[in-house]
């Protein structure tokens, strides 16, 4: 309609109207016989009408995406302001605009022009003049190449008009809900509630707000779909609300992927709440973000009371000033650190009382930059537990000490009175005797090595054998025979004691056979003794003489000697198997298992 010329230009809000907006593709073109359009956030057009592409004194094809400056004819400058003030205020505005003298140009004098706020920054434009046809068919036409969800409502909340998208996802018709209140229609046949909310929805439209709110809509079958919906109502030049119009977006994905997102949130608060330790959040300015139940537990302040102030609150004093460069040098190259492999921490409690703690740092980018989670143990009990067990191990360890350093002297004790009996006694029982002796001064070197390297556990069996043999070799000096006693040891094998025992007393046997018989008559000879890796797992040790040789009758364990008989016991004990070789000379190979699961 045209407006007296005269009439200076306005502007309006219609009482009542909310901030909500409806969706951009909610456009009443069929129940408005008006040039209207769309407009998006760009200030480009999204869809038009016939009746308003003939307002343009030249009309491009297609106007779609072709900034709204096209409309420079029409007071380019209020209409833009129009534009801007209902983007800004989110409500319904109108002006009376003048038009352009151009004689070319259809328009009238005078235009008026109202700007309805659509979803996501869009905006509906509705121009009315005296010539504008009316051309619903074409406007309904519009409305259904929308694929929200678009409807016109009576203020009574009769259907007027239902978009194709939003009957098509329903697989109803028009007909099926033209002229029958919108809560009556299939979308919200299946749960009273729903229908009741929309009723309610409607009534509150129709007395000037508009309802927004998210609802379950019903589509084909039994399957819903959750919509943004919103419920605008229209006015007319004299503020009276003659249409609503209805729209909704499809946001079930939406609030699947905000339940997901609260399950994820709810279950991570769930870890951080049971874990055993203090956690702590901590921003880039160092101040915690985040507590869990640990750290009141720990520190005795509220999680009110942490919430805000920085990390520094929680320890001593001493350490307060130089922490800030601290952490702020960790942000520079933020990584998983163990905080305890460094020195001894403490933190201090609510009341005062420091305590040791053990920390681990990790970095957690955010959108606002990284963050870093804090874990706190209190290691009070576990240090006072280490302390008490190291005193214990220090006490024993004193006492394997002295273990082992009386045994050595009884041993020796022991190899005295047997030298002293050995000087009064017949030669045959003197050499029995001396045999004895160097067997006790073999397991008493055993002793004297574990009591010289303070390690109970092991022993070096090259360095026991050279020591072993050069007490036999010193024994034998003034002897009939002459040799020379080698030692090959190159690598170093550790056996247990219950081990290193037998092989120990094998090796005596071995080399005090070899001097009292390979070289008789006064001959010269070598005997070598050799430790050497066979593989991974196993060594050999082997004593070979150049004398000799051992006779055809003599084997051990066979043979009546003690020595002989000795020899496969033994080699038993040690948990190894031992071979004889008789060809230049006697040599004799023991393998054992250097593992220790394999002792026996």
């Amino acid at each position: 309609m045209l407006m007296d010329p005269r009439k200076p230009s306005r502007t309006e809000g219609p009482a009542g109207t909310d901030r909500a907006t409806a969706d951009a593709s909610a456009v009443p073109m069929s129940a408005l016989p008006m040039a209207a359009a769309v407009i998006d956030a760009q200030w480009r057009f999204v869809a038009v009408n016939p009746a308003f592409t003939e307002l343009l004194p030249h009309p491009l094809t297609p106007l779609p995406g072709q900034p709204c400056e096209m409309l420079l004819p029409i007071d380019p400058a209020g209409l833009m302001a129009l534009m801007q003030r209902t983007r800004s205020l989110g409500t319904l505005q109108s002006a009376d605009l003048i038009a352009d003298a151009d004689p070319d140009t259809p328009l009238a004098d005078i235009l008026h022009c109202r700007c309805q706020p659509l979803a996501d920054g869009a905006l509906l434009l509705l121009i009315e003049t005296a010539t504008t046809p009316t051309s619903a068919p074409l406007a309904h036409n519009i409305l259904d190449h929308i694929f929200t969800f678009v409807g016109v409502l009576a203020p009574d909340g009769t259907v007027l008009e239902a978009n194709r998208a939003s009957l098509e996802a329903a697989d109803i018709t028009l007909d099926d809900v033209r002229g029958r209140k919108f809560w009556d229609c299939y979308w919200w046949s299946l749960d009273p509630e729903i229908s009741r909310r929309i009723r309610r929805a409607v009534r509150s439209a129709a007395a000037g707000a508009t309802p927004r709110f998210d609802i379950d809509k019903r589509m084909a079958g039994t399957r819903f779909v959750t919509i943004d919906l919103i419920l605008s109502p229209v006015h007319d030049d004299n503020g009276a609300i003659t249409h609503l119009i209805y729209s909704a977006i499809d946001v079930s994905d939406r609030k699947a992927g905000e339940a997901a997102l609260q399950r994820s949130e709810q279950r991570f608060r769930q870890v951080v709440e049971s874990a055993p330790d203090g956690l702590a959040m901590v921003d880039a300015s160092g101040h915690m973000v985040l507590v869990n139940t640990g750290m009141e537990s720990i520190f005795g302040y509220t999680r009110g009371e942490m919430l805000g102030n920085t990390i520094e609150m929680l320890m001593p004093q001493r350490h307060r000033s130089a922490h800030g460069a601290l952490f702020q040098g960790y942000l520079e190259e933020p990584t998983a650190r163990d905080m305890a492999g460094r020195r001894e921490l403490y933190a201090r409690r609510k009341d005062g009382s420091e305590f040791p703690v053990e920390i681990g740092l990790n970095p957690i980018p955010t959108e606002t930059g990284t963050m870093v989670l804090a874990t706190i143990q209190d290691v009070t009990r576990r240090k006072a537990d280490r302390q008490m067990i190291e005193r214990a191990l220090e006490e024993k360890t004193v006492l394997l000490h002295e273990i082992h350093h009386r045994v050595k002297n009884n041993l020796q004790v022991i190899s005295s009175l047997l030298n002293l009996q050995a000087r009064s006694a017949d030669p045959s029982v003197g050499q029995a005797l001396s045999e004895s002796q160097g067997r006790v001064k073999a397991m008493a070197l055993i002793h004297q090595l574990l009591y010289e390297r303070n390690d109970f556990s092991q022993v070096d069996l090259g360095t026991y054998l050279q020591r072993l043999c050069s007490l036999l070799q010193e024994s034998y000096r003034d002897g009939p025979a002459r040799f020379t006693l080698q030692v090959n040891a190159a690598e170093q094998m550790h056996l247990n004691l219950q081990r290193a025992v037998p092989c120990g007393l094998l090796v005596n046997e071995l080399v005090t056979n070899a001097i009292k018989h390979a070289f008789p008559d006064g001959r010269s000879g070598h005997i070598d003794v050799t430790l050497a890796p066979v593989d991974d797992r196993h060594c050999a040790i082997t004593v070979a003489d150049d004398g000799v040789g051992l006779p055809p009758d003599v084997s051990p364990g066979t043979s009546r000697s003690l020595g002989m008989q000795l020899i496969p016991l033994l080699s038993d004990q040690a948990g190894g198997q031992w071979q004889v070789f008789r060809e230049h000379g006697t040599r004799f190979e023991l393998i054992i298992s250097t593992t220790p699961q394999e002792a026996r």
